[in-house]
């Protein structure tokens, strides 16, 4: 079970923690993520709000939120792109293995545990939550070069700062792309890494159908468009779909980005030959309905770049948004079983 704050991370001395009860006093009025690079439009963040505070607690229908325990926590680490979000759980077992998770962009790693997701791993983990320098979250606004490797930099500064010596990564989209460039950069600290539909094995797809969905919301952002991204691109119902409480907080996150928050972030790109200096075992999951990186194409690019690629599994009507499907955080759990059973025989 996790909540947004209770307890303290493990974190160097200079880094700053905010309980949830501090930035309820200060209305999320976002003045720490204000930056050259990436802002806010507004420091009224009054939707977004809503959005973190109604987490703890919160019931959608049968399936409840992970509720509060003092095992869990939220940082704001310093780092070389500045402040940094983290939210964290069951952080007081450091007999559990560790998973850090990087989620993907114009959404926030709270995502996964829609509907008690984070459950379906079906182990009890030590996770990590990290909020992505440069997207609509609560870190801070700076960005590096994405072509450079200054994201798997920053990550490692993140996982140094967490004190954490190895672990396994997952990361969605956006995410999945910066647990390549951490592979590169440190890849003594990575157990294994999981990318759910990551948008670093092809560049964006230009299909008239994925740019129509997409562009939608951009151009005319409110909660109907939003909405219509959302069947099309992100879900596909009713194989893979929230509840409905869930998607409008969703919704309401995305209108709030899209109108809201100045995105200068650069977008992701196929990492190509950059690949190929990956060395840690990776394992691929691919949803057959993406629009926006058809698996086919990410499939055949992850096997003829990335030479310690394990395995490759295809969900089928599962979308874009393959981190809030059940089955593919279920079989994410399954390889870290067998990973460690794998290295406890050895």
């Amino acid at each position: 079970m996790w909540s947004p704050v209770l307890a303290p991370l493990p974190i160097a001395p200079e880094s700053k923690i905010y309980s949830i009860q501090a930035i309820k006093k200060i209305k999320c009025t976002f003045d720490p993520i204000t930056s050259t690079q990436t802002t806010w439009k507004s420091k009224n963040a009054l939707p977004l709000k809503t959005l973190f505070k109604t987490l703890p607690g919160l019931k959608t229908g049968s399936k409840p939120w992970n509720k509060p325990t003092t095992a869990n926590t939220n940082a704001l680490l310093q780092t070389s792109l500045g402040r940094t979000q983290v939210w964290g759980l069951n952080l007081d077992d450091e007999t559990l293995e560790t998973l850090v998770i990087f989620p993907g962009a114009r959404t926030t790693g709270l995502f996964w545990d829609f509907d008690k997701g984070l459950d379906n791993f079906g182990l009890k983990l030590r996770i990590y939550l990290v909020e992505t320098n440069g997207l609509p979250n609560l870190s801070e606004g700076n960005t590096p070069d994405i072509q450079s490797l200054g994201y798997g930099e920053w990550a490692a500064e993140v996982l140094g700062q967490l004190k954490i010596q190895q672990a396994f990564v997952a990361g969605a989209s956006f995410g999945g792309l910066i647990c390549m460039k951490l592979g590169i950069v440190a890849p003594e600290k990575i157990k294994a890494a999981f990318l759910l539909n990551p948008g670093c094995l092809q560049s964006f797809s230009l299909s008239l159908k994925n740019l129509y969905y997409n562009l939608l919301p951009i151009i005319a952002p409110s909660p109907k468009n939003v909405a219509k991204f959302l069947d099309k691109a992100v879900f596909c119902k009713p194989t893979h779909q929230l509840s409905p409480l869930a998607e409008k907080l969703i919704i309401d996150y995305e209108v709030f980005a899209l109108t809201r928050y100045q995105d200068n972030t650069q977008k992701p790109y196929y990492m190509d030959e950059q690949l190929t200096q990956v060395t840690v075992d990776t394992y691929l999951l691919e949803g057959d309905k993406d629009l926006l990186f058809p698996y086919e194409k990410s499939i055949a690019n992850a096997q003829a770049k990335i030479s310690t690629l394990k395995g490759v599994k295809v969900f089928e009507n599962v979308a874009h948004g393959i981190e809030t499907y059940a089955p593919a955080l279920a079989y994410v759990g399954e390889l870290i079983k067998n990973t460690v059973k794998g290295t406890e025989k050895k």
